[in-house]
């Protein structure tokens, strides 16, 4: 078994398959690269958790912080960081979504956009 083979099998008995509009922001989760790696963001385990309600997205992502006594390090994992949430966001965007929050692993929300609030936002 390769090292993601794991994100390709089925569920196993026993376990819960996940809901259509779940399965189908994660497949759109997919089209987000990791500029650093090259990877989509759902293969190389960013992704935390998704809930979907109506038209309504939140994303958790596991954000590693490898190097922190590195000040360049971590100006480069911030820019990375802010890249892979834009590009969550458009993405679910232009699936239809009018409201988009995404985490980091212990709930702090780290960007948020709203339909009602589009004039205001920085994409």
């Amino acid at each position: 078994m390769g090292f993601l083979d794991f994100l390709k099998e089925k569920p196993r008995k026993g376990t819960k398959e996940f809901p259509p509009e779940v399965k189908m922001v994660i497949e759109e989760l997919k089209k987000v690269i990791d500029p650093e790696t090259e990877l989509n963001i759902v293969e190389e385990g960013l992704v935390y958790g998704v809930t979907v309600e109506d038209k309504k997205a939140m994303v958790w992502l596991l954000l590693a912080r490898t190097t922190p006594e590195c000040h360049f390090c971590q100006a480069i994992a911030m820019n990375v960081q802010k890249r892979i949430i834009k590009d969550i966001i458009a993405v679910l965007r232009a699936k239809g979504f009018n409201s988009v929050k995404v985490y980091n692993e212990i709930g702090l929300l780290l960007e948020e956009w709203g339909a009602e609030n589009e004039k205001n936002s920085t994409l």
